[in-house]
Protein backbone atom coordinates (compact mmCIF):
# COMPACT_ATOMS: atom_id res chain seq x y z
CA UNK A 1 0.00 0.00 0.00
CA UNK A 2 1.35 3.42 -0.94
CA UNK A 3 1.39 6.40 1.41
CA UNK A 4 -1.26 8.05 -0.78
CA UNK A 5 -3.60 5.05 -0.41
CA UNK A 6 -2.94 4.91 3.32
CA UNK A 7 -3.90 8.55 3.84
CA UNK A 8 -6.90 8.48 1.48
CA UNK A 9 -8.39 5.13 2.48
CA UNK A 10 -7.42 4.84 6.15
CA UNK A 11 -7.51 8.43 7.45
CA UNK A 12 -9.79 7.56 10.37
CA UNK A 13 -7.43 4.85 11.58
CA UNK A 14 -4.44 7.18 11.22
CA UNK A 15 -6.20 9.88 13.27
CA UNK A 16 -7.17 7.39 15.98
CA UNK A 17 -3.58 6.13 16.18
CA UNK A 18 -2.26 9.71 16.30
CA UNK A 19 -4.65 10.64 19.12
CA UNK A 20 -3.80 7.50 21.07
CA UNK A 21 -0.09 8.27 20.75
CA UNK A 22 -0.61 11.95 21.66
CA UNK A 23 -2.73 11.14 24.71
CA UNK A 24 -0.02 8.77 26.00
CA UNK A 25 2.24 11.82 26.46
CA UNK A 26 2.10 14.12 29.50
CA UNK A 27 1.09 17.14 27.40
CA UNK A 28 -0.71 17.70 24.11
CA UNK A 29 0.76 20.52 22.04
CA UNK A 30 -1.67 22.26 19.71
CA UNK A 31 0.39 24.57 17.55
CA UNK A 32 -0.61 27.63 15.57
CA UNK A 33 1.09 28.18 12.23
CA UNK A 34 0.59 30.09 9.01
CA UNK A 35 1.92 30.41 5.47
CA UNK A 36 0.95 33.35 3.29
CA UNK A 37 -2.83 33.72 3.74
CA UNK A 38 -3.39 30.25 5.25
CA UNK A 39 -3.39 29.77 9.00
CA UNK A 40 -4.10 26.66 11.02
CA UNK A 41 -3.99 24.82 14.33
CA UNK A 42 -2.32 21.43 14.32
CA UNK A 43 -1.18 18.45 16.31
CA UNK A 44 1.75 16.43 14.98
CA UNK A 45 3.32 13.10 15.78
CA UNK A 46 6.75 11.97 14.57
CA UNK A 47 8.06 8.54 13.69
CA UNK A 48 11.76 9.31 13.64
CA UNK A 49 12.96 5.82 12.80
CA UNK A 50 10.78 5.84 9.67
CA UNK A 51 11.38 9.53 8.82
CA UNK A 52 7.63 10.27 8.87
CA UNK A 53 5.37 12.78 10.55
CA UNK A 54 1.59 12.89 10.71
CA UNK A 55 -0.34 16.13 11.27
CA UNK A 56 -3.97 16.94 11.79
CA UNK A 57 -4.72 20.55 10.86
CA UNK A 58 -7.76 22.76 11.30
CA UNK A 59 -7.62 25.73 8.97
CA UNK A 60 -9.24 29.11 9.64
CA UNK A 61 -11.91 28.26 7.06
CA UNK A 62 -13.00 25.32 9.32
CA UNK A 63 -11.46 22.74 6.96
CA UNK A 64 -9.68 19.74 8.49
CA UNK A 65 -6.73 18.16 6.69
CA UNK A 66 -4.58 15.16 7.42
CA UNK A 67 -0.97 15.53 6.28
CA UNK A 68 1.58 12.75 6.04
CA UNK A 69 5.12 14.02 5.60
CA UNK A 70 7.99 11.71 4.75
CA UNK A 71 11.52 11.62 3.38
CA UNK A 72 12.37 9.52 0.34
CA UNK A 73 15.61 7.60 -0.21
CA UNK A 74 17.32 10.76 -1.46
CA UNK A 75 16.34 12.73 1.68
CA UNK A 76 13.78 14.83 -0.16
CA UNK A 77 10.71 15.76 1.92
CA UNK A 78 7.20 15.14 0.57
CA UNK A 79 3.73 15.82 1.97
CA UNK A 80 0.50 14.04 1.17
CA UNK A 81 -2.48 16.25 2.00
CA UNK A 82 -5.98 14.83 2.42
CA UNK A 83 -9.01 17.04 3.14
CA UNK A 84 -11.26 15.23 5.60
CA UNK A 85 -14.90 14.61 4.76
CA UNK A 86 -17.59 15.23 7.37
CA UNK A 87 -17.66 11.51 8.12
CA UNK A 88 -13.89 11.37 8.55
CA UNK A 89 -14.05 14.38 10.90
CA UNK A 90 -16.39 12.43 13.18
CA UNK A 91 -13.33 10.44 14.36
CA UNK A 92 -11.96 13.64 15.94
CA UNK A 93 -13.33 14.13 19.47
CA UNK A 94 -15.41 17.29 19.94
CA UNK A 95 -13.19 18.58 22.76
CA UNK A 96 -10.15 18.47 20.52
CA UNK A 97 -12.06 20.22 17.74
CA UNK A 98 -12.94 23.02 20.16
CA UNK A 99 -9.34 23.38 21.38
CA UNK A 100 -8.03 23.47 17.82
CA UNK A 101 -10.63 26.10 16.90
CA UNK A 102 -9.54 28.20 19.91
CA UNK A 103 -5.88 27.98 18.85
CA UNK A 104 -6.78 29.03 15.31
CA UNK A 105 -9.04 31.88 16.49
CA UNK A 106 -6.54 33.16 19.07
CA UNK A 107 -3.55 32.66 16.75
CA UNK A 108 -1.66 31.24 19.71
CA UNK A 109 -0.34 27.73 20.43
CA UNK A 110 -1.35 25.99 23.64
CA UNK A 111 -0.07 23.09 25.68
CA UNK A 112 -2.64 21.09 27.61
CA UNK A 113 -2.05 18.39 30.19
CA UNK A 114 -3.44 15.19 28.70
CA UNK A 115 -4.58 14.09 32.17
CA UNK A 116 -7.14 16.93 32.02
CA UNK A 117 -8.37 15.77 28.62
CA UNK A 118 -8.60 12.02 29.10
CA UNK A 119 -12.21 10.99 28.91
CA UNK A 120 -13.24 14.47 27.83
CA UNK A 121 -11.87 14.68 24.29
Amino acid sequence: MTFEELVKDHSGELIEKMLEESMAETYLEISFDFLDQDQWACITTHQYEEDKELSLRLYANKEFKLILGYYDDEDEFFEIVHTLSTTEQDVIPNGLKLLMKKVCDDEKSIRVATQLLKGKI
